[in-house]
């Protein structure tokens, strides 16, 4: 429960169903499905009033939030023991205290400020969302293979789980990362201008509707990469954006209201990572460095346990040392009078801004006299709020629940006092959704002050033990997805561990609209102390269900930059929301004998035991009928030894019964298979068949085509597969492919003899390329190094990243070398760990890796050395082999270099210094050293015909002669 639970509360209407204890069948409307309205800052009223719509001007001013995990990730691991019992319970009563809301800007995933973040959620109690303008798809993988939009989805799962420890929201714009960008201008060419992402950043505005804007970087050439700038300066314009009406209308249209934060900070304004700052440059400076108890370390030390789970990107073994640490933001608009000290300071971002409860009244100015009661009102909560708090500092939960039944029912009075009032739109609607929120808040804190506990599981049966309250349901036949047609159940158990008698209003399932509403309703039900309740509901699962899945995609991940939204209503949000969810509904009697109601939900979930054996949890997914995926997804096709090709369709049937299909390609015109299909027969649920066709392209002239798989079965087509994207770390989504497969016909000739030795760094795809064209190839794994024989390879490969990822290959790189001085050829491809690969001299002469890249994938290469063997052996290269490649031409080329190394190409970025680094050749012994950062891990997949000649060539060279 913890931080979760006060997200139930969110995910329902305010009127209450009573239910039956032990529920046989229950279905209630989506949770999702709600009207949502928010609010404006009231400063705004004047610019808003005529924008507002007739709906609202009636007084349609119930707030269902959308602003706080009404959806929450689906797939988190459990949750923190920090956010649970004593330590959650202090977490929330600090949130329900506070008013304060926050929301900062970032361009990629892990370049969140991790430590002010938990500062301000966890120590300061405010709200707290990162938005995250795109989900790190184009960068680079440092613990496997997967790239691109599969790369976001995990990338997305990562911050996800490090968002767990900051204790804040998430969202996304649509834009993609489309590789490194040396500037904002070249950013938003790719982001079809400003307003795709400007859009998001507003909308999320509105909907959350901060006190204060943070954008953490500062919007200069000082960022570095373009999208970092992009964010800053996006992040500006919103500030004034989101209160302007006349901005996106569309929204506007929609529901959504103006909203104008307070404040606008930037960052980024002394050097990432400054311990020291000259008094101009920053206004606020905050110490992550300070330790909580609750924590074990400090904030910005409990940040970096988060951080760590983005080892995609790295930071897998990153540390903090403990001690002081500060973090420097700088006021750069503000529609709040400037409240600063001497020299120029905030003690904090709200510096000026009333965050305490009664301050919500406070902000009505002279409209508070239609709600007389309500300052009072908040003025007793609050202090409730506080005496809970300290009951809770001497870990005494439950005399803070006491306390809590009586903060719950003052909310619920402000609450219905708002309502009822005469308030104008705009300011009633900001007020009923604040005391929500304080609501939900009061709620989860009241849980975990009486200890209740609600878990909901699908099982394919379930046993009985015992009869009424106390029986108990035994899972049986566990499964982790469900299908159009599959029945299945669900148990739900419901534990009571207070002190109270509580009193089960309703017990509930929440589905996704068209699986049924039925409901069984009776008296309530009391539980006493210590006992639980149980409940199985049986479901079905309609035809016309929709997969889990993410709302988001590209067609072409080579060429777009923007997504494609499939559903705007779940637009900003990580992914779609759980398909079920359970409710418990119960009422606690208070000090002076009144019912005070409260509620729970739990996502409903899947139990299995890993590959390990430790068993594990994961949401409910819905997946289709059957899951069609051909491999490879590339196919690279060689003019000289291309007449036919393989491709293998795997073919999984979900359906709990016996399935029968054909199976056949779409192939191009001219082009055919055989067998031409496959008649394809299932005899039970989780069966997976594979099946090779052998294809016959019309003709074989270098140029693209696109073959696809397609299984008919059930009057359907089915042409998708999908993938599990998880890790033991983090939680899980699927990812979902066409049955597709990219063919690139080129002219190559291929060194048919030469054995080629690929040793794997952080993984890619370029041996599979190179058998596909012809190339004797074998993988070496690296902790095989030591021990392998060398001597029978013409040419060793590193992977992307060997020496940054593979120990075994820094302890053997002499013996690559002297593999190279007894007459073999090694390729050596890019690192990122600069200091550790110049440190460790592993090249023959000297020579220094730097971060020096070319970005523009267009950018004009000239061949410097054209005499050069490799450039005419095997195939001949010319300037238009360096046409059509995608996202970057390389990274990490060298800056200084021996006079041993010959420069082979020059290229760099538009208004920048030439880059000769990229590619060197140099002579070592008998053999020849060859050093590449140019980008052939993206080339090579995405079948660019003259990456693939060059490529060829590089592994041919010191080979010519022997052929």
């Amino acid at each position: 429960m913890g931080c979760k639970q006060f997200a139930s509360r969110l995910g329902r209407l305010v009127q209450r169903f009573i239910e039956t204890s032990i529920v046989q069948t229950s279905f209630l409307f989506l949770w999702l499905a709600i009207a949502v309205l928010p609010v404006t800052s009231l400063r705004s009223e004047e610019n808003a009033a005529g924008s507002v719509g007739a709906a609202q001007q009636a007084g349609n001013s119930q707030a269902i939030l959308t602003n706080f995990p009404l959806l929450p990730y689906q797939g988190s691991p459990p949750e923190l023991a920090q956010d649970q019992g004593i330590a959650g319970l202090r977490l929330m009563l600090r949130r329900l205290g506070t008013t304060a809301r926050l929301m900062q800007t970032v361009a990629h995933p892990d370049d969140e400020d991790g430590g002010m973040l938990t500062l301000e959620s966890r120590g300061r109690g405010a709200s707290v969302l990162l938005m995250t303008l795109n989900r790190g798809e184009g960068g680079q993988n440092k613990v496997g293979s997967n790239l691109s939009d599969v790369l976001g989805v995990l990338r997305t799962e990562e911050l996800l789980a490090a968002d767990e420890y900051y204790g804040v929201q998430e969202r996304f714009s649509r834009v993609a990362d489309f590789g490194f960008s040396k500037s904002a201008e070249e950013t938003f060419s790719k982001w079809g201008g400003h307003d795709v992402a400007l859009g998001d950043m507003v909308r999320v505005i509105r909907t959350f509707r901060p006190d204060v804007l943070v954008a953490r970087f500062s919007g200069t050439e000082r960022d570095g990469h373009g999208h970092h700038q992009a964010s800053s300066i996006l992040t500006k314009e919103a500030f004034r954006a989101a209160a302007d009406p006349k901005r996106f209308p569309e929204q506007i249209e929609q529901g959504l209201l103006p909203w104008q934060a307070r404040k606008l900070y930037i960052g980024n304004v002394c050097g990432f990572g400054a311990m020291t700052c000259p008094d101009g440059n920053w206004t606020v400076k905050l110490n992550t460095g300070e330790p909580n108890p609750d924590l074990g370390g400090s904030y910005v030390q409990f940040a970096m346990q988060g951080l760590r789970h983005q080892m995609s990107q790295g930071a897998a073994n990153w540390t903090v040392d403990p001690g002081d640490r500060f973090t420097f933001y700088k006021l750069v608009d503000s529609v709040e009078p400037a409240r600063l000290d001497k020299g120029g300071h905030d003690q904090d971002f709200f510096e000026g801004i009333d965050t305490t409860l009664p301050g919500l009244a406070a902000r009505l100015g002279t409209e508070e006299s239609r709600v007389p009661q309500l300052r009072q009102e908040l003025r007793e909560i609050a202090k409730k709020v506080a005496k809970a708090g300290d009951y809770a500092k001497g870990n005494d939960a439950s005399a803070a629940a006491g306390s809590l039944i009586e903060v719950v029912a003052g909310l619920e009075r402000a609450h219905a006092e708002v309502g009822k009032s005469a308030l104008s739109v705009l300011p009633k609607s900001d007020l009923l959704m604040r005391l929500e929120e304080k609501r939900a808040q009061a709620e989860t804190a009241l849980n975990e002050a009486l200890n209740i506990r609600l878990d909901a599981v699908v099982v394919l049966r379930a046993e009985r033990e015992g009869r009424g309250v106390k029986e108990v349901v035994k899972e049986v036949d566990a499964m982790t997805t469900v299908s159009p047609g599959q029945e299945f159940l669900v148990a739900v158990d419901f534990h009571n561990g207070s002190k109270d008698r509580l009193f089960i209003d309703a017990l509930k399932l929440e589905v996704p609209e068209g699986w049924g509403t039925i409901s069984d309703k009776t008296n309530p039900v009391a539980i006493k102390p210590g006992d639980n309740i149980n409940a199985v509901f049986r479901l079905r699962v309609p035809k016309e269900a929709a997969d889990t899945r993410p709302y988001w995609h590209r067609d072409d991940p080579e060429t777009e930059s923007v997504n494609h939204i499939d559903n705007e209503k779940y637009a900003t949000l990580p992914f779609p929301p759980p398909v079920l969810r359970a409710q418990v509904e119960y009422s606690v009697l208070s000090a002076g004998g009144a019912a005070v109601k409260n509620g729970i939900g739990a996502t409903v979930v899947t139990r299995f035991v890993d590959e390990t054996g430790v068993e594990r949890a994961r949401p409910l997914a819905v997946v289709p009928g059957f899951s069609v995926a051909l491999e490879p997804g590339t196919q690279v096709i060689s003019t000289h030894n291309g007449a036919s090709s393989t491709v293998a369709v795997g073919v999984t049937s979900n359906l709990s019964r016996q399935a029968h299909g054909l199976l056949r390609l779409e192939l191009p015109e001219g082009w055919r298979s055989e067998p031409a299909q496959f008649v394809v027969e299932f005899a039970r649920r989780g069966e997976k068949k594979d099946f090779e066709f052998k294809v016959f392209p019309a003709g074989l002239q270098e140029g693209r085509a696109k073959i696809r798989a397609v299984l008919e079965a059930d009057g359907e087509k089915f042409s998708e597969g999908y993938t599990l994207v998880t890790r033991e770390d983090l939680g899980s989504f699927y990812y979902y492919q066409p049955a597709m497969q990219r063919v690139s016909i080129v002219d190559v000739q291929a060194t048919h003899d030469l054995k080629i030795g690929y040793i794997m760094g952080a993984g890619d795809d370029i041996p599979t390329v190179l058998k596909q064209v012809g190339m004797d190839v074998t993988l070496i794994p690296p902790e095989t190094l030591a021990s392998a024989e060398l001597r029978g390879y013409g040419t060793i490969v590193l992977g992307i990243r060997a020496y940054d990822t593979q120990k075994d290959v820094v302890a053997n790189n002499k013996k690559l070398l002297d593999f190279v001085s007894a007459g073999g050829t090694l390729v050596v491809q890019y690192n990122t760990g600069v200091g550790d690969f110049n440190g460790g001299h592993f090249t023959p002469y000297p020579a220094e890796l730097s971060r020096a890249r070319v970005s523009v994938e267009e950018a004009p290469v000239e061949i410097l050395a054209p005499e050069d063997g490799v450039f005419h052996y095997p195939n001949a290269i010319a300037a238009r082999d360096f046409d059509g490649w995608v996202q970057e031409r390389g990274l990490y080329f060298m800056d200084k270099w021996d006079e041993h190394f010959k420069p082979l190409l020059s290229c760099h970025d538009p208004g920048e210094d030439e880059q000769k680094g990229g590619l060197l050749e140099a002579q070592y012994g008998k053999g020849t050293y060859i050093y590449t950062g140019y980008a052939f891990f993206r080339q090579l997949p995405a079948g660019v015909p003259g990456a693939v000649r060059l490529y060829v060539n590089l592994l041919s060279a010191g080979h010519e002669k022997k052929q």
